[in-house]
């Protein structure tokens, strides 16, 4: 039965004792308000997906102001956003839920006009992207080839990090995860195709991995370890990133995040349809043998597949992204084998309620 299944045991993830391993993860919706703020329907769109003793992990929100990468994506650099997503934490916590942040900085996967000073985005070294941006007014253009961050620039990147992990705190939230997956600027500098730099930052692994250990320490300093993850998708090639020796880079990642002791890495699995193709294995035992902590994974699992993944010792836990936007009561639907209602796709990004807290729940499709 669905409720002996692996996924219904309790696990530990940092200070937080889970009452069960099905995790809502960060889901880009382009639905904040104006000044970047949480969307009104924001408290309800959590709430409703909050459980008792569960995790959600809210969406990708800037740690400062020039972090943004796609229209209407929230901030938490502001008094006013700190105000709206206190509204979201407190509907979570009211379902016994547990609620952490996800921080992030796009870097090259952006544009100009989101850019407070108008100037180009930022990267590691100035390669494009080579694909459509969205612009701040909704328009599809090519990237602009980014400007190469000065290395007196990065120090003010990892403190934003530090600085928005204090407003999640304030906020409300129990934690923060460190987004240093799917092409963002954490990983681009992380990977050698995205990444020519000669300096500290650039050339080894261990120079490359450099800023995702500073950030993950600054918001360390803030929120203690035990309040913090990290994501990373180490097999993923979205936003046009590739690396020449993958398996090095990430087990150095993966041993160097374990020495600072955070809750839990995020590993996401690449997916073909969102260009995320792979040859080797998603979770494979080398980095899983090198991560003692917590294991969240995430990337197409059905019932059947996160079930097998956890009993195998593969995960720790799985998180369910599109299944968790069409089904508010997903955890009871998986608990009890009910039938999901199935995701429309043309609602994950922009507009209003419809598609974002409209779906119903068990009772209410009876």
């Amino acid at each position: 039965m669905l409720n002996e299944s692996p996924l219904f045991q309790p696990l530990r993830v940092g200070r937080y004792e889970l009452a069960h391993r099905v995790v809502m993860p960060p889901l880009t919706r382009m639905r904040a308000g104006v000044g970047n703020v949480p969307s009104e329907f924001a408290a309800a769109y959590y709430g409703q997906r909050a459980t008792p003793g569960g995790l959600v992990i809210a969406e990708a929100t800037q740690a400062g102001d020039g972090g943004q990468g796609n229209p209407r994506t929230p901030g938490i650099h502001s008094a006013e956003q700190v105000e709206g997503w206190r509204a979201v934490t407190d509907a979570v916590h009211a379902q016994g839920g547990v609620i952490f942040l996800q921080l992030w900085h796009t870097g090259r996967a952006s544009h100009s006009s989101f850019r407070p000073d108008g100037g180009l985005p930022v990267a590691p070294s100035a390669i494009a992207i080579d694909g459509v941006a969205i612009t701040a007014d909704g328009q599809c253009v090519p990237y602009e080839t980014p400007r190469a961050l000065e290395i007196n620039e990065i120090a003010g990147i990892v403190g934003e990090f530090g600085a928005a992990a204090r407003n999640a705190l304030a906020a409300g939230f129990d934690g923060v995860e460190v987004h240093g997956a799917n092409g963002y600027l954490i990983e681009q500098f992380l990977r050698s195709s995205s990444n020519h730099r000669d300096d500290l930052y650039g050339g080894t692994v261990a120079n490359r991995a450099r800023l995702l250990l500073e950030i993950t320490r600054a918001v360390v300093d803030v929120c203690g370890p035990d309040r913090v993850g990290v994501r990373l998708s180490p097999h993923g090639s979205f936003n046009d990133v590739s690396d020449n020796d993958p398996q090095r880079l990430y087990g150095y990642v993966f041993d160097q995040v374990a020495e600072i002791g955070v809750a839990y890495l995020s590993l996401i699995q690449a997916r073909t349809d969102v260009g995320m193709d792979i040859e080797t294995p998603q979770v494979d035992a080398d980095l899983r043998a090198r991560w003692p902590g917590a294991l969240i994974v995430a990337g197409g699992f059905s019932a059947d597949t996160a079930e097998r993944a956890v009993a195998s010792g593969a995960a720790d836990a799985v998180a369910f992204g599109r299944h968790f936007i069409a089904n508010p009561d997903l955890v009871e639907r998986l608990r009890t084998g009910a039938d999901l209602t199935p995701y429309d796709r043309s609602t994950f990004y922009g507009g209003g309620a419809q598609g974002y807290v409209d779906y119903p729940a068990l009772e209410a499709s009876a």
